[in-house]
């Protein structure tokens, strides 16, 4: 299979009752004779940012579950270095494959050594952070990661993340874990286990006297301000060697798939070997663009929007279909094998993560199945002329006017 037949699937915007820029105003809830006015109270600046939720396509019908959860709303956790957030199950109760995290680290502040029961997937959203860790063997892990750049570590691998000082004051980035149910609050901690073990045990155990125990925290640190870092190659103590497989990766170096509409990075484990649990894209798509209509055969699609704005409609078979608008910093969902596309509505270009619980990157293409099914089996299902059948592009990377 090419790359293109892979990982293609960004399209140009095609006409229709969505094309074109999203509704500045507030919408109505009318349309077409059909609802009526808002005589109650109203959140007018909330309904202008999802124009599709008050007044929705003629071709939303049936009851779908919310796809849509923005960060904005989760709880922000204040620490002396930084901020955490998260969209998890609790949030967002139909995304249970996957949960995320946003977190902010200043210059120098440390998210303390830490380990947890989930694979740990991240993006690099602004600036640098050095990123280490040790595997069962005492191997030895650390780089340093700036923007653009992916890390995994599996479930219990220890690891540690400190912002780095550069032209952003330390780093924020996206986390990722392969369970909805992950909480941030409930990660095994350095300094929570210190604290909860009698000192007389931890001197027994490292061998020290007791006395050398006698600052250690009693409340967990979690994000702190920590000791500028050294130069990379000898910060590191020696073990036994480095780990095989590298828990970082650098997306944006990878020459991405691209068409008039686009363009798409993937990285799954075929590119990143670490990352056994989490494939991912980075989608771009320019103004007036989407990304075509298709769906996933290997489990549901957890979204994050980086930057611009758009809307997706997802079709759930039994005449469902809801659609929802996003901006930077949304979270979406689409359950597994249900048939979506994501349309630009906005002036700027729409970028986007999508992620799945799976180590490889799947998707099937409506336009390429139609190309490919014996085109009067098409047009019978269809009624579609066959000589627009007959054109349709058989390759994964279809470009539709619009």
């Amino acid at each position: 299979m090419t790359d293109l037949s892979r990982r293609g699937l960004i399209a140009a915007a095609a006409g229709g009752a969505l094309a074109g820029p999203a509704r500045a105003e507030a919408p109505s809830a009318e349309r077409g004779g059909r609802g009526a006015d808002i005589l109650g109270p109203r959140d007018a600046a909330r309904a202008a940012e999802a124009p599709n939720t008050l007044d929705p396509p003629a071709t939303d019908h049936g009851t779908m579950p919310n796809l849509k959860w923005s960060f904005s709303d989760s709880h922000m956790r204040l620490e002396p270095g930084g901020w955490a957030r998260q969209t998890t199950v609790r949030e967002l109760p139909v995304s249970t494959a996957m949960a995320g995290v946003n977190m902010r680290l200043k210059a120098n502040a440390v998210r303390e050594m830490h380990w947890h029961k989930e694979a740990e997937w991240a993006y690099m959203i602004k600036g640098r952070a050095r990123i280490t860790a040790i595997d069962a063997e005492g191997r030895t892990f650390a780089d340093d990661v700036g923007e653009g750049d992916l890390w995994y570590f599996p479930g219990g691998i220890p690891h540690s993340i400190q912002g780095l000082q550069g032209p952003e004051d330390g780093c924020e980035f996206l986390l990722v874990f392969d369970d909805g149910g992950f909480s941030e609050d409930s990660t095994f901690l350095l300094t929570d286990w210190l604290a909860h073990t009698p000192r007389s045990v931890l001197a027994k155990n490292f061998g020290i006297p007791e006395a050398a125990l006698a600052h250690i925290p009693e409340t967990e640190l979690y994000i702190f301000p920590g000791p500028t870092p050294g130069p990379l190659a000898g910060d590191v103590p020696g073990g036994n060697g480095q780990v095989p497989r590298t828990f970082s990766h650098r997306m944006l170096a990878q020459a991405p798939v691209a068409t008039r509409g686009g363009r798409v990075r993937i990285t799954d484990s075929s590119v990143f070997p670490a990352s056994a649990t989490i494939a991912a894209a980075l989608v771009e798509v320019e103004p007036g663009g989407m990304r075509e209509l298709h769906w996933h055969p290997n489990g549901d699609e957890w979204q994050y929007y980086l930057a611009g704005q758009g809307r997706m409609t997802v079709f759930g078979s039994e005449s469902k279909a809801r659609t929802f608008d996003y901006r930077a910093g949304d979270v979406g969902y689409v359950p597994y094998a249900m048939g979506h596309y994501i349309e630009n509505t906005g002036p700027e270009t729409l970028t986007f993560l999508e992620l799945f619980r799976s180590p490889r990157y799947a998707d099937l293409s409506l336009t390429q199945w139609m190309a490919l099914t014996p085109h009067a089996l098409v047009q019978a299902h269809t009624r579609i002329d066959r000589a627009v059948i007959d054109g349709l592009p058989a390759a994964k990377h279809p470009v539709v006017p619009g």
